[in-house]
């Protein structure tokens, strides 16, 4: 496993901020993406804890990982016991930062236990009963109350949040203004770091893309090209199996003659 000392940590985030230096962040859920995204240079992961493994901490390599912890009615935490019991689990697996989309005293018990937290502003999947899939803070009266929640969660020592689909100058102003780390998802170029999916970098998914959301390779072409390659391969196996062109000699076992025949001879006895 790479050790700790070798990776990132908050202070080494922190400080890329500080030199105004743009962040990189990927949500991926294989261990061939984690690899992948450390082979090529990713700073950070973002990994829900369903698929965080002390194999996925050793694939992802010198990235830093979020790991996501799943907001009650979406996991098994309810409590701020829950939550804290699962962040230090995940802590000792090699999890370097905690997703929390929880209530403001439930993140303050994990900041209060330095635990670094990452919360959501602007639009909040799992909130989203209350706002529907839109864009939010392009009024000024909602753009005051993603800045007044950020400074909320700045106030109870946050490491930073998950700023999404917000205008763009408001997730400029947001970033310079806020000592957090501001994890844009179409929240524009002043965030400190651009999210994205990595099964929409790689044009995994077919159907609705979301505006921010850039595809730099077509994976779904190639998984259908793979899928009708293993059912072609599959029918050739069934009809070998009907002919009998499958098995070969080269499958099959030898057995000596005079083995096979003092085999049957024995049977007799």
């Amino acid at each position: 496993m790479v050790h700790k000392s070798n990776r990132p940590t908050v202070h080494d985030i922190r400080a890329i901020k500080a030199r105004g230096q743009k962040i990189s962040m990927l949500y991926v859920t294989t261990l061939e993406e984690a690899a992948a995204a450390d082979a090529a240079g990713i700073d950070m992961l973002s990994i829900e804890s369903r698929f965080f493994s002390p194999e996925m901490r050793e694939a992802a390599g010198r990235c830093f990982v979020q790991v996501g912890l799943p907001f009650g009615p979406y996991g098994q935490l309810a409590t701020a016991e829950d939550y804290l019991r699962a962040a230090f689990k995940f802590t000792a697996m090699g999890g370097d930062c905690f997703y929390c989309a929880a209530s403001l005293d439930i993140q303050k018990v994990l900041c209060d236990n330095h635990v670094p937290i990452v919360a959501h502003v602007g639009l909040i999947p799992s909130y989203i009963t209350w706002t529907g899939w839109r864009a939010v803070g392009k009024s000024a009266t909602e753009a005051r109350a993603v800045w007044d929640h950020v400074k909320q969660l700045e106030a109870i020592g946050c490491f930073g949040a998950e700023l999404e689909v917000v205008p763009d100058r408001l997730g400029e102003f947001i970033s310079k203004n806020t000592s957090m780390i501001m994890l844009g998802m179409g929240a524009g170029p002043g965030a400190d770091a651009q999210y994205l999916f990595a099964e929409d970098v790689l044009g995994c998914t077919d159907g609705h893309k979301p505006r921010h959301a850039k595809t730099y390779r077509n994976f779904a072409a190639e998984y259908a090209r793979l899928q009708s390659e293993r059912i072609a391969a599959f029918k050739e196996f069934i009809a070998d199996v009907n002919t009998g062109a499958y098995p070969q000699p080269q499958h099959n076992v030898a057995m000596q003659d005079a083995e096979f025949e003092a085999f049957k001879a024995g049977l007799g006895q």
